[in-house]
């Protein structure tokens, strides 16, 4: 599954890699982001061709649930199902979104000792910097009963790759940049064959601190490796 992230790129840099239109939000940056959290969501609107970038609520909200708590249990879609289970098939066929990342966080199980928490973001370029990933999203509109409208996603996931497998057996959807308009419904393509592990190149990861595990502990040095004591 994928369920504690960050995302800290501001979102002018976010407006301008994805050439959204929309007034730019003032969302924080989000060093340890967890579900019912706000993420900066990219989304394409058919009816003016335009590219919006907007903080929807993670955990997918269906728009014939009865209750928003559905989208507790409804934070990860799996690829091999997202088709056609009912909570999801709606939105992969008209409401896919791409949810830009700095990185996430996943935790290692052994079968003895404590669990640790790495974190996984893109390889470093050149320059030091580290570019984004972007990850397959789905969105929904719901209403409550006092006519409030609340728009949520989930991001979908898929096995392991390569780098992934010795940590945990599931991993984001990462799309890369020649898939973004397929995913967002501006052009034809074949969204079924992009549910798949991105290349084992595409990712870096690292040790973390325990200090992740806690959803109120916020900060930049959450995502820092780990200083190893000994």
């Amino acid at each position: 599954m994928c369920g504690r992230l960050f995302q800290t790129s501001p979102p002018r840099r976010l407006a301008a890699l994805f050439g959204t239109v929309n007034p730019l939000s003032n969302a924080p940056p989000r060093y340890n982001a967890a579900p019912t959290d706000l993420l900066l969501t990219v989304r394409h609107n058919p009816k003016t061709g335009e590219r919006a970038l907007d903080p929807l609520r993670w955990g997918l909200v269906p728009h014939w649930a009865k209750d928003a708590k559905i989208g507790a249990s409804l934070t990860n879609a799996r690829a091999e199902t997202v088709a056609q289970k009912p909570a999801f098939r709606d939105a992969f066929a008209r409401r896919r979104c791409l949810v830009p990342i700095d990185g996430f966080y996943e935790w290692h199980r052994p079968a003895e000792g404590a669990k640790q928490p790495y974190a996984f973001a893109h390889p470093a370029n050149g320059t030091g910097d580290r570019p984004l990933l972007v990850l397959a999203g789905l969105w929904e509109s719901w209403r409550d009963p006092a006519g409030e409208i609340l728009r949520t996603i989930t991001l979908i996931t898929t096995e392991a790759n390569g780098v992934m497998a010795p940590i945990h057996d599931r991993m984001p959807v990462i799309l890369g940049a020649e898939d973004w308009a397929a995913w967002l419904g501006e052009r034809p393509g074949d969204v079924s064959a992009m549910l798949r592990p991105c290349a084992d190149g595409l990712i870096d990861h690292w040790p973390v601190s325990p200090a992740v595990g806690n959803v109120r502990n916020q900060g930049a040095e959450l995502a820092l490796p780990l200083v190893s004591s000994r």
